[in-house]
């Protein structure tokens, strides 16, 4: 289906006819290797979005994929992971002619009253940009391999009452590597992440000091990942492996501080500092501090006499 330009795959079949592959083995479920006759100018002239969750290994991309506000370099080997509704396109300089690697898709009525049906939505990085993808290391890698293998050869073989959960079995295996695997490119991007702290730190000292506080009320998740170009569950994640605390906690612990040096160096009573900070309610900026610091605004003001 096309609308505005923008080509929408709405189930497994189209797919695989749009790729020109034989029909699949099951209609909510796909896995395949990609070659460099994989993707045909039918992609790389258009936008695209699928209908279905998707996940692929991709190595030997000469050029970018577009995501979003993003460009990336896919010429390194990356693990991708997408949900359903997400939109697609290649740069039109893109080299897909030695392309390499893997592709899983599947429709969320596959995994329907399973377990992972009910944990997928925790997985955050289903929403990650693609400049956000995971690189993995060669055993990584391997091991990626390894998974997508037993899930092909399940995939190829007669169909029984067991196909369906062993094959979800090995997606949910796949999901919790990819989760291990993010965390550890969390840790090992230290320097990229610190100066993504700085950053923060700066947007939130900007957004108060210039008065925006007051024009647009507190700062959000969305607003800080729109300045910092990532998507807000990539921003969150990173924040919680390294602090401790998500996005959102992250604001509140910015907003508590400057707070507290209000408390204690003026004489503004708690409701002006509450409208200062970008509270609407004064009452909610009360029963926040009162969360954060065990103490109401007035005793903490209290105990500095």
């Amino acid at each position: 289906m096309t609308k505005k330009g923008l080509i929408t795959f709405d189930s497994i079949g189209a797919y695989h006819k749009a790729l020109h592959l034989p029909k699949p083995q099951h209609p909510l479920v796909s896995i395949m290797k990609y070659t460099g006759k994989t993707m045909n100018p039918y992609f790389l002239e258009n936008k695209f979005v699928y209908d279905f969750y998707n996940i692929s290994i991709k190595k030997n991309i000469k050029g970018t994929i577009r995501y979003g506000r993003q460009n990336y370099d896919f010429s390194e080997g990356i693990m991708s992971l997408s949900s359903p509704k997400q939109v697609f396109s290649f740069d039109e300089s893109t080299d897909v002619s030695e392309l390499s690697g893997w592709g899983l898709i599947f429709h969320a009525d596959f995994i329907r009253n399973s377990n992972l049906a009910k944990q997928i939505k925790n997985y955050g990085f289903f929403s990650y940009e693609t400049h956000e993808a995971l690189h993995l290391s060669e055993k990584e890698e391997a091991i990626i391999e390894m998974i997508m293998k037993n899930i092909e050869q399940e995939y190829f073989s007669t169909i029984d009452t067991f196909s369906q959960d062993v094959m979800i079995s090995h997606i949910e295996l796949l999901l919790n590597y990819a989760n291990r695997f993010y965390n550890r490119q969390f840790i090992t991007r230290k320097h990229t992440n610190d100066d993504l702290l700085i950053r923060i730190e700066g947007l939130l000292k900007e957004y108060f000091d210039t008065g925006k506080v007051q024009q647009l009320g507190l700062p959000t998740v969305k607003y800080l990942s729109f300045q910092l170009n990532v998507s807000p569950n990539y921003l969150s994640d990173m924040l919680r492996i390294i602090t401790g605390k998500n996005t959102q906690q992250h604001i509140h612990t910015w907003v508590i501080e400057k707070a507290k040096e209000k408390l204690a160096t003026t004489s503004m009573s708690v409701n002006e500092i509450a409208i200062q900070l970008g509270f609407e309610y004064p009452q909610y900026f009360s029963r926040l501090f009162k969360t954060k610091t065990k103490l109401t605004p007035k005793e903490f003001r209290n105990s500095f006499e």
